[in-house]
Protein backbone atom coordinates (compact mmCIF):
# COMPACT_ATOMS: atom_id res chain seq x y z
CA UNK A 1 0.00 0.00 0.00
CA UNK A 2 1.11 3.28 -0.67
CA UNK A 3 2.71 5.66 2.05
CA UNK A 4 1.22 9.52 2.89
CA UNK A 5 0.84 12.66 5.10
CA UNK A 6 -0.87 15.18 5.14
CA UNK A 7 1.92 18.51 5.72
CA UNK A 8 0.08 21.86 5.84
CA UNK A 9 -1.02 24.01 8.46
CA UNK A 10 -3.24 22.73 11.72
CA UNK A 11 -5.94 25.15 11.61
CA UNK A 12 -6.57 25.06 7.33
CA UNK A 13 -6.57 20.64 8.37
CA UNK A 14 -9.12 20.67 11.01
CA UNK A 15 -11.32 23.06 8.27
CA UNK A 16 -10.45 21.64 5.04
CA UNK A 17 -9.55 17.96 5.47
CA UNK A 18 -13.05 16.51 7.36
CA UNK A 19 -13.02 13.47 8.86
CA UNK A 20 -15.17 12.14 6.47
CA UNK A 21 -12.67 12.49 3.52
CA UNK A 22 -9.82 11.72 5.52
CA UNK A 23 -11.39 8.08 6.39
CA UNK A 24 -12.09 7.84 2.52
CA UNK A 25 -8.28 8.82 1.42
CA UNK A 26 -7.37 6.05 4.16
CA UNK A 27 -9.04 3.35 2.85
CA UNK A 28 -6.38 3.58 -0.06
CA UNK A 29 -3.03 4.75 1.99
CA UNK A 30 -1.53 4.71 4.73
CA UNK A 31 -0.81 7.46 6.93
CA UNK A 32 2.21 7.01 8.04
CA UNK A 33 2.18 9.70 11.26
CA UNK A 34 -0.09 12.69 12.61
CA UNK A 35 -0.22 16.10 10.40
CA UNK A 36 2.90 17.77 10.00
CA UNK A 37 3.00 21.11 10.23
CA UNK A 38 6.01 23.86 8.53
CA UNK A 39 7.30 24.17 12.06
CA UNK A 40 7.26 20.30 13.31
CA UNK A 41 8.95 19.24 9.92
CA UNK A 42 12.32 20.77 11.18
CA UNK A 43 12.34 18.24 13.68
CA UNK A 44 10.60 15.13 12.00
CA UNK A 45 11.91 15.42 8.34
CA UNK A 46 13.15 11.38 8.92
CA UNK A 47 9.37 10.80 8.76
CA UNK A 48 9.46 11.89 5.00
CA UNK A 49 11.80 9.36 4.29
CA UNK A 50 9.19 6.48 2.72
CA UNK A 51 6.25 8.85 1.48
CA UNK A 52 4.93 8.63 -1.91
CA UNK A 53 1.96 10.53 -1.56
CA UNK A 54 1.72 14.31 0.32
CA UNK A 55 -1.56 15.79 0.80
CA UNK A 56 -1.66 19.58 1.72
CA UNK A 57 -3.13 22.67 1.72
CA UNK A 58 -2.31 25.67 3.19
CA UNK A 59 0.28 26.03 5.19
CA UNK A 60 2.05 24.17 2.58
CA UNK A 61 6.20 23.78 2.81
CA UNK A 62 7.77 24.99 -0.08
CA UNK A 63 8.58 22.16 -2.85
CA UNK A 64 12.40 22.67 -3.01
CA UNK A 65 15.76 21.41 -3.04
CA UNK A 66 15.95 20.70 0.73
CA UNK A 67 12.53 19.84 1.03
CA UNK A 68 12.37 17.02 -2.04
CA UNK A 69 16.07 15.56 -0.77
CA UNK A 70 14.03 14.33 2.23
CA UNK A 71 10.82 12.52 0.33
CA UNK A 72 13.56 10.68 -2.69
CA UNK A 73 10.08 8.33 -3.12
CA UNK A 74 7.43 11.43 -3.78
CA UNK A 75 5.10 10.74 -6.86
CA UNK A 76 2.34 13.20 -5.80
CA UNK A 77 1.68 16.30 -4.01
CA UNK A 78 -2.37 16.74 -3.82
CA UNK A 79 -2.90 20.60 -3.15
CA UNK A 80 -6.38 21.55 -1.72
CA UNK A 81 -6.02 24.96 -2.38
CA UNK A 82 -5.42 27.38 -4.82
CA UNK A 83 -2.33 28.52 -6.72
CA UNK A 84 0.82 26.43 -6.08
CA UNK A 85 2.84 29.67 -7.67
CA UNK A 86 4.59 30.33 -3.83
CA UNK A 87 5.08 26.15 -3.51
CA UNK A 88 6.25 24.41 -6.23
CA UNK A 89 9.75 25.19 -7.62
CA UNK A 90 11.61 23.80 -11.07
CA UNK A 91 13.21 20.99 -8.67
CA UNK A 92 9.37 19.55 -8.84
CA UNK A 93 9.45 19.08 -12.69
CA UNK A 94 12.65 17.62 -12.72
CA UNK A 95 11.51 14.82 -10.43
CA UNK A 96 8.44 14.35 -12.29
CA UNK A 97 6.54 14.72 -9.04
CA UNK A 98 2.75 15.28 -10.13
CA UNK A 99 0.96 18.05 -8.86
CA UNK A 100 -2.59 18.91 -8.27
CA UNK A 101 -4.57 21.66 -6.89
CA UNK A 102 -8.42 22.70 -5.67
CA UNK A 103 -8.11 25.84 -7.74
CA UNK A 104 -11.31 25.03 -9.46
CA UNK A 105 -12.87 24.43 -6.19
CA UNK A 106 -12.26 27.71 -5.30
CA UNK A 107 -13.18 29.19 -7.96
CA UNK A 108 -17.23 28.02 -7.18
CA UNK A 109 -17.39 30.42 -3.79
CA UNK A 110 -15.68 33.40 -5.86
CA UNK A 111 -18.05 33.00 -8.89
CA UNK A 112 -21.16 32.32 -6.51
CA UNK A 113 -19.94 35.97 -4.11
CA UNK A 114 -19.48 37.71 -7.55
CA UNK A 115 -22.90 36.57 -8.78
CA UNK A 116 -24.24 38.20 -5.63
CA UNK A 117 -22.88 41.36 -5.91
CA UNK A 118 -23.51 41.95 -9.71
CA UNK A 119 -27.44 41.35 -8.55
CA UNK A 120 -27.35 43.51 -5.85
CA UNK A 121 -25.45 45.94 -7.22
CA UNK A 122 -27.90 46.13 -10.47
CA UNK A 123 -30.23 47.25 -8.07
CA UNK A 124 -27.99 50.04 -6.24
CA UNK A 125 -28.38 48.55 -3.13
CA UNK A 126 -25.20 49.13 -1.11
CA UNK A 127 -26.08 52.51 -2.01
CA UNK A 128 -29.21 52.80 -0.11
CA UNK A 129 -28.63 50.06 2.57
CA UNK A 130 -25.62 52.71 3.68
CA UNK A 131 -27.86 55.43 3.27
CA UNK A 132 -30.67 54.04 5.68
CA UNK A 133 -28.19 53.41 7.99
CA UNK A 134 -26.29 56.77 8.26
CA UNK A 135 -29.50 58.67 8.16
CA UNK A 136 -31.87 56.54 9.96
CA UNK A 137 -35.14 56.86 7.14
CA UNK A 138 -35.57 55.90 4.43
CA UNK A 139 -34.10 57.11 1.65
CA UNK A 140 -35.75 58.49 -1.78
CA UNK A 141 -35.36 55.82 -4.19
CA UNK A 142 -34.31 56.75 -7.96
CA UNK A 143 -35.27 54.36 -10.45
CA UNK A 144 -33.03 56.10 -12.76
CA UNK A 145 -30.45 55.09 -10.17
CA UNK A 146 -31.09 51.39 -10.40
CA UNK A 147 -30.02 50.19 -13.51
CA UNK A 148 -32.28 46.76 -12.52
CA UNK A 149 -31.33 43.16 -13.82
CA UNK A 150 -33.60 43.18 -17.03
CA UNK A 151 -31.96 44.27 -20.07
CA UNK A 152 -28.53 45.53 -18.25
CA UNK A 153 -24.70 44.84 -19.72
CA UNK A 154 -22.30 42.66 -17.03
CA UNK A 155 -19.05 43.18 -18.01
CA UNK A 156 -16.17 40.32 -16.91
CA UNK A 157 -12.85 41.23 -17.29
CA UNK A 158 -10.68 37.44 -18.13
CA UNK A 159 -13.02 34.55 -18.80
CA UNK A 160 -10.76 32.01 -16.68
CA UNK A 161 -12.04 29.62 -14.02
CA UNK A 162 -14.06 32.10 -12.19
CA UNK A 163 -14.75 34.28 -15.13
CA UNK A 164 -16.42 31.67 -17.01
CA UNK A 165 -18.14 30.06 -14.30
CA UNK A 166 -19.57 33.87 -13.29
CA UNK A 167 -20.74 33.87 -16.90
CA UNK A 168 -22.57 30.12 -16.80
CA UNK A 169 -24.50 31.59 -13.34
CA UNK A 170 -25.19 34.87 -15.74
CA UNK A 171 -27.46 32.64 -18.03
CA UNK A 172 -29.83 32.48 -15.79
CA UNK A 173 -30.93 36.34 -15.84
CA UNK A 174 -32.42 38.25 -19.19
CA UNK A 175 -28.90 40.51 -19.23
CA UNK A 176 -26.27 40.99 -21.60
CA UNK A 177 -23.03 39.54 -20.52
CA UNK A 178 -19.60 40.95 -22.72
CA UNK A 179 -15.90 39.96 -21.92
CA UNK A 180 -12.54 41.10 -22.48
CA UNK A 181 -10.01 38.75 -22.51
CA UNK A 182 -7.58 38.30 -25.37
CA UNK A 183 -7.00 34.92 -25.03
CA UNK A 184 -10.01 33.47 -25.05
CA UNK A 185 -11.35 32.30 -28.43
CA UNK A 186 -14.17 32.86 -30.41
CA UNK A 187 -15.78 29.72 -29.67
CA UNK A 188 -15.52 29.35 -26.46
CA UNK A 189 -17.11 32.85 -26.17
CA UNK A 190 -19.83 31.92 -28.19
CA UNK A 191 -19.97 28.60 -25.55
CA UNK A 192 -20.58 30.98 -22.83
CA UNK A 193 -22.74 33.06 -24.47
CA UNK A 194 -20.57 36.45 -24.56
CA UNK A 195 -19.68 39.13 -26.74
CA UNK A 196 -16.05 39.82 -26.83
CA UNK A 197 -14.95 43.35 -26.78
CA UNK A 198 -12.15 45.71 -25.58
CA UNK A 199 -11.35 46.71 -22.05
CA UNK A 200 -12.58 50.13 -22.53
CA UNK A 201 -15.73 49.22 -24.50
CA UNK A 202 -15.88 47.04 -21.34
CA UNK A 203 -15.90 50.04 -18.82
CA UNK A 204 -17.71 52.35 -21.15
CA UNK A 205 -21.18 50.06 -21.93
CA UNK A 206 -21.24 47.58 -18.45
CA UNK A 207 -23.45 48.79 -15.55
CA UNK A 208 -21.66 45.84 -13.11
CA UNK A 209 -17.62 45.62 -14.22
CA UNK A 210 -16.66 42.42 -12.61
CA UNK A 211 -12.56 41.78 -12.35
CA UNK A 212 -11.31 38.10 -12.42
CA UNK A 213 -7.61 38.58 -13.93
CA UNK A 214 -4.69 36.53 -12.30
CA UNK A 215 -1.96 39.23 -10.60
CA UNK A 216 1.09 38.53 -13.12
CA UNK A 217 3.82 41.36 -13.83
CA UNK A 218 2.26 41.52 -17.37
CA UNK A 219 -1.58 42.47 -15.51
CA UNK A 220 0.07 44.64 -12.64
CA UNK A 221 -1.60 48.04 -13.02
CA UNK A 222 -3.69 47.05 -15.82
CA UNK A 223 -6.86 49.16 -14.36
CA UNK A 224 -6.87 52.50 -14.49
CA UNK A 225 -8.43 55.78 -13.61
CA UNK A 226 -9.20 56.19 -17.00
CA UNK A 227 -11.13 52.97 -17.38
CA UNK A 228 -13.15 54.02 -14.26
CA UNK A 229 -13.38 57.48 -16.09
CA UNK A 230 -15.28 55.56 -18.55
CA UNK A 231 -17.94 54.29 -16.69
CA UNK A 232 -21.84 54.19 -16.87
CA UNK A 233 -23.87 56.88 -14.39
CA UNK A 234 -24.30 54.48 -11.48
CA UNK A 235 -22.58 51.58 -12.17
CA UNK A 236 -20.56 49.34 -10.39
CA UNK A 237 -16.79 48.17 -9.92
CA UNK A 238 -16.41 44.25 -8.36
CA UNK A 239 -13.06 42.90 -8.03
CA UNK A 240 -11.99 39.69 -6.55
CA UNK A 241 -8.74 38.98 -8.09
CA UNK A 242 -6.03 41.03 -6.47
CA UNK A 243 -5.91 44.25 -5.48
CA UNK A 244 -2.78 45.12 -7.82
CA UNK A 245 -4.38 44.80 -10.65
CA UNK A 246 -6.09 48.06 -10.26
CA UNK A 247 -4.39 51.49 -9.75
CA UNK A 248 -6.47 52.16 -6.59
CA UNK A 249 -4.87 55.56 -6.34
CA UNK A 250 -6.22 56.39 -9.62
CA UNK A 251 -9.33 54.68 -9.00
CA UNK A 252 -9.68 56.62 -5.85
CA UNK A 253 -9.91 59.96 -7.38
CA UNK A 254 -12.28 59.08 -9.91
CA UNK A 255 -14.63 57.61 -7.05
CA UNK A 256 -14.02 60.90 -4.97
CA UNK A 257 -15.38 62.96 -8.32
CA UNK A 258 -17.84 60.35 -8.87
CA UNK A 259 -20.23 59.81 -6.22
CA UNK A 260 -22.65 57.53 -8.60
CA UNK A 261 -20.24 54.96 -9.07
CA UNK A 262 -19.82 52.34 -6.57
CA UNK A 263 -16.60 49.75 -6.00
CA UNK A 264 -16.94 46.83 -4.21
CA UNK A 265 -13.73 45.37 -3.15
CA UNK A 266 -12.79 41.80 -1.66
CA UNK A 267 -9.04 42.33 -2.11
CA UNK A 268 -7.56 45.38 -2.16
CA UNK A 269 -3.19 46.39 -2.28
CA UNK A 270 -2.09 45.81 0.01
CA UNK A 271 -4.36 44.18 2.04
CA UNK A 272 -5.48 45.25 4.12
CA UNK A 273 -5.27 49.12 3.48
CA UNK A 274 -3.15 50.73 5.03
CA UNK A 275 -4.62 52.65 8.19
CA UNK A 276 -6.11 56.08 7.04
CA UNK A 277 -6.78 55.02 3.78
CA UNK A 278 -9.60 56.05 1.95
CA UNK A 279 -10.90 53.11 0.92
CA UNK A 280 -12.16 53.06 4.33
CA UNK A 281 -13.47 56.12 4.59
CA UNK A 282 -14.93 56.57 0.89
CA UNK A 283 -19.05 56.40 0.83
CA UNK A 284 -19.11 54.71 -2.39
CA UNK A 285 -16.65 51.98 -1.23
CA UNK A 286 -17.68 48.55 0.05
CA UNK A 287 -14.36 46.49 1.53
CA UNK A 288 -14.87 42.96 2.53
CA UNK A 289 -12.20 41.32 3.98
CA UNK A 290 -11.25 38.31 1.13
CA UNK A 291 -14.27 35.98 2.11
CA UNK A 292 -15.15 35.69 -1.65
CA UNK A 293 -12.89 32.72 -1.82
CA UNK A 294 -13.76 29.22 0.22
CA UNK A 295 -14.43 29.78 3.98
CA UNK A 296 -16.65 27.32 6.31
CA UNK A 297 -17.87 24.21 5.06
CA UNK A 298 -16.55 25.27 1.35
CA UNK A 299 -13.52 24.33 2.33
CA UNK A 300 -14.20 20.86 2.49
CA UNK A 301 -15.03 21.40 -1.02
CA UNK A 302 -11.25 21.52 -1.66
CA UNK A 303 -10.13 18.53 0.11
CA UNK A 304 -13.32 16.71 -2.23
CA UNK A 305 -11.54 17.50 -4.87
CA UNK A 306 -8.20 16.01 -3.88
CA UNK A 307 -9.86 12.89 -2.44
CA UNK A 308 -11.38 12.15 -5.90
CA UNK A 309 -7.83 13.17 -8.09
CA UNK A 310 -6.15 10.86 -5.68
CA UNK A 311 -8.84 8.21 -7.05
CA UNK A 312 -7.70 9.28 -10.29
CA UNK A 313 -4.20 8.54 -9.46
CA UNK A 314 -4.45 5.24 -8.24
CA UNK A 315 -6.32 4.48 -11.05
CA UNK A 316 -3.82 5.71 -13.40
CA UNK A 317 -6.48 7.72 -15.26
CA UNK A 318 -5.65 11.21 -16.35
CA UNK A 319 -6.14 13.76 -13.68
CA UNK A 320 -8.51 16.19 -13.79
CA UNK A 321 -7.30 19.39 -12.07
CA UNK A 322 -3.33 18.49 -12.63
CA UNK A 323 -0.69 21.59 -12.69
CA UNK A 324 1.76 20.77 -15.29
CA UNK A 325 4.71 22.75 -15.78
CA UNK A 326 3.26 24.77 -18.57
CA UNK A 327 0.00 25.19 -16.72
CA UNK A 328 2.36 26.48 -13.72
CA UNK A 329 4.05 29.15 -16.37
CA UNK A 330 0.71 30.44 -16.63
CA UNK A 331 -0.69 30.90 -13.04
CA UNK A 332 -1.41 33.77 -11.03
Amino acid sequence: MLKGLYVMGEEAFERVYSPDIREEIERFISIIAPLLTREALTDNMELLRDVDVIFSGWGAPKLDKEFLRAVPNLKAFFYAAGSVKGIVTDDVWERNILVSSAYAANAVPVAEYTLSQILYSLKNGWRYALGIKGTQRFVKKDSNAIPGVYGSTVGIISLGMVGRRVCEHLKSFDLEVIAYDPYCRQEDADELGVTLCSLDELFRRSDVVSLHTPWLNETEGMITGNHFELMKPYATFINTSRGAIVKENEMVKVLKKRPDLFAILDVTFPEPPMEGSQLFLLPNVILTPHIAGSEGAECQRLASYMKEEFKRYLKGEPLQWEVTKDIFSRLA
